[in-house]
Parts: structure tokens; C-alpha cells; sequence
């Protein structure tokens, strides 16, 4: 049997409240949690000296990371994008694609297996995220537009035949056979999301009771109320606003979403509905200057400057260099939410969305032992996924 991790005077953060305590650990599982010390003979020990004891973070949408991005075709990049995300808090993320040629794709799938197999050192990975190709052109953002289209039913069963490990795909639910597509991947267990979509309330509505239950990087590429000669209509932004089903994920790295913004989506839709993503490029954890989105054979040259990744003429924001305790000490400092909501906001909320609830994102006895370390700044000191130490900062 393995010997028992305990883990410390520290402050745990738990869903519903914070109290100095101890975590036990044994089998990458979690065996206790509570108040004051609890006396173990012969534990492994870590002193969180004081600091908080939290949940792992859970990026449901990331592309890259520490100079590399996983559609960049090698097994080492996946490896070094997890080992880098694993640094800021991250203890699960679902690599996710962007727009290419098919062939790109599929060798894109081929390694996520192999690499999934190999990840000792990074933040767990939770399958595949396909980022379109089914997006509307007038929201293509950053998308490639060589390669969007509307859903074709022989390519994307053809896809699905090919890999087991997509778990999540986002795509326009406007688009001619989109409907369909929704209802083709809910029954395969797939999460669905709108994404770079041009929507308005009526097709978002039959969308969602097709399975698209959650909304890509809300704001970011998406309709809100438009006219349409004298009429208004709602979009995309509506609809998630007045579905209280629907689930949100946000890019709070403090640009793509100014305060406001951030307090808006806050206060209408709770912290149980919105999950914190980073949508992080290679340039994720790197110096400011010239950047790629997407592979480096065919992907698209960005500039990373003011905390963020843009287009090189400037005209749109180009995915984010933020980790995962950025978003928290947004959300803290620019949108007022309390330390315990803006956590489950990055563990428990997206845990929910992709129904891993029952094992991951809280510490609760039982569950998986993705645990992390950090100061009232948010700055990670140790960082262990499934009862492994795999990151520890030097002092």
C-alpha cells in the first residue's frame, strides 16, 4: 500500500467554506479532510505553511502553451504544454484544435494518444477539443478561413470513426446541418458548445435542445442583439443570459472581458454556470513579441502585447497567454467575487460541464487527489495531480 500524502497547515478550500486543516492522500485518491492536524505515522508530508489548500484548476479549453501548441504535431509539444499549464495550477485540461486540413487533424488525434499514455509530468489531460471547422465566417476571429465550413455528416462520422478521445467540439449551430451534427455527438456522449456563431435567439434556442449546451468563450466571436432590416433580435449572449441551463465559459484574463463585463456574467449567472478557461496559445507562459496561433507549419502570426495575443493589424484579439491563476485573481480583483467562488469557477463548475463532478473538482473524500498550493496572490507553490507532486517551486 502506498504510504499516506499528508498535507498541512494550510487553509483548505472546500465548496462551501475555508478552515485550517489537513488533506490525506493514499492510492491518488483523497482519504480525508479535515479541521486542525491529524497525526499520521510514517506520512509522506508537505507543509503548506500557512498557504491555501485548493482544488486542482480544470482548463476545458487550451491550445498551447510555453512555446508550443498541440496542433504542432509532436508528441513533446502536448508533454511540454502540460508540464507548463501544470506550473500556474492546472492539474486537467482538454487540448483543443483550431481550423486545418484534415490530415492535421487526424495526426493531431493520433498523438493525443500516445502522449495522453506518456503525461507523468503535466496536468492531466481530459480528451480532445475540436474548435471547428463548422463556424460562421463572419465570426471567424482568428480561425483560419481557408478551412471553415458548414457540418458535412460523412466528414465528421468519418472523424468520430477515427478517434475515441473527442470529447468536446465546437461549432455554429446556425449553419446548414448543424442540428443534426448537435444531435449526432449528444448521442455519443460528446459535449457540445456554440462557438464563432452568428446565431440569433430563435436558432441558439433549437440549438441548445439539440445538445449545444454551452457557449464558447462567451462574448468572444458570438452574436449579441443585432438588426435585421427594421427588426431587432436577440443572439447568442441573449440566450445563454435567459437559459439558466446553459453553461458559459470565459477567457478572465482581464482583456477579453473588462470588469463590467466580468460582473455582468457574474451576477446573472452564478458561479455554478460559468467555468474559467484560458484559451491559451503557445505564447502562454512567454516573453511579450511575435507569436504563432495554431501549428507551426500553417498556423496564423499574432503579436503578443498588452497581456494578450492579437491579429498583426490589430483588428481582433487572437486567443490569450493567460494560466490558470491569472484567471483567479481576476475574477478577485477586477469582478469582486470571493476567493471560494472564483476557485470552483476554475475546479468544480468546469468538472461539472464535462460530468466528471463525481471525481473531480473539489476535495471531497474519495475523489480524485488534484490538489494545489498557493499564496493569498494566487502564486502556486506545489501543484500534485492524482496524489503525484509534479510541480514544486523552487524557494
Amino acid at each position: 500500500m502506498d504510504r499516506i500524502l499528508k498535507i498541512h497547515n494550510g487553509k483548505i478550500l472546500t465548496p462551501y467554506r475555508a478552515f485550517d486543516g489537513t488533506v490525506l492522500v493514499q492510492g491518488g485518491k483523497i482519504l480525508e479532510v479535515a479541521e486542525g492536524d491529524i497525526e499520521i505515522q510514517d506520512a509522506v508530508e508537505i507543509d503548506a505553511k500557512g498557504n491555501y489548500i485548493s482544488p486542482g484548476f480544470i482548463d476545458i479549453h487550451v491550445h498551447g502553451g510555453g512555446g508550443h501548441d498541440f496542433m504542432d504535431g509532436s508528441e513533446d509539444a502536448f508533454l511540454k504544454i502540460a508540464e507548463t499549464h501544470a506550473m500556474y495550477g492546472t492539474t486537467a485540461l482538454m487540448p483543443t484544435t483550431l481550423t486545418s486540413e484534415l490530415d492535421e487533424l487526424y495526426n493531431t488525434l493520433e498523438i493525443y494518444k500516445q502522449a495522453d499514455k506518456n503525461n507523468k509530468k503535466g496536468s492531466q489531460f481530459l480528451g480532445m477539443h475540436l474548435e471547428g471547422p463548422y463556424f460562421a465566417l463572419s465570426q471567424r476571429g482568428a480561425q483560419d478561413p481557408r478551412y471553415i465550413r458548414n457540418p458535412d455528416p460523412k466528414e465528421y462520422m468519418d472523424i468520430l470513426s477515427r478517434s475515441s478521445d473527442i470529447k468536446r467540439w465546437s461549432a455554429a449551430p446556425e449553419l446548414k446541418g448543424a442540428i443534426e451534427f448537435g444531435n449526432h455527438l449528444r448521442s455519443k456522449g460528446i459535449l457540445v458548445a456554440m462557438a464563432h456563431t452568428d446565431a440569433i435567439y430563435e436558432e441558439a434556442l433549437l440549438a441548445f435542445e439539440a445538445g449545444y449546451t454551452l457557449a464558447t468563450h462567451f462574448y468572444s466571436a458570438m452574436s449579441g442583439v443585432s438588426r435585421r432590416a427594421c427588426f431587432r433580435y436577440a443572439g447568442v449572449i441573449e440566450t445563454a443570459y435567459l437559459l439558466d441551463e446553459m453553461d458559459v465559459e470565459i477567457i478572465a484574463d482581464g482583456v477579453h472581458l473588462p470588469a463590467p463585463l466580468l460582473k455582468l456574467i457574474y451576477k446573472i449567472k452564478g458561479p455554478d454556470r460559468i467555468a474559467l478557461i484560458t484559451d491559451a496559445i503557445r505564447a502562454a507562459g512567454m516573453p511579450p513579441g511575435d507569436s504563432i496561433i495554431g501549428s507551426k507549419q500553417n498556423g496564423l502570426k499574432v503579436i503578443i502585447e498588452d497581456g494578450v495575443a492579437k491579429l498583426p493589424d490589430r483588428s481582433s484579439f487572437a486567443g490569450s497567454v493567460a494560466t490558470t491563476d491569472r484567471l483567479i485573481r481576476t475574477m478577485i480583483n477586477m469582478a469582486d467575487v470571493p476567493l471560494l467562488e472564483a476557485v470552483k469557477m476554475a475546479s468544480q463548475t468546469p468538472a461539472n460541464i464535462l460530468g466528471l463532478g463525481a471525481s473531480k473538482g473539489s476535495l471531497i473524500s474519495g475523489k480524485d487527489a488534484d490538489i494545489v498550493i498557493f499564496d493569498e496572490n494566487i502564486n502556486v507553490n506545489t501543484t500534485i495531480v492524482q496524489g503525484r507532486v509534479i510541480y514544486k517551486k523552487e524557494n
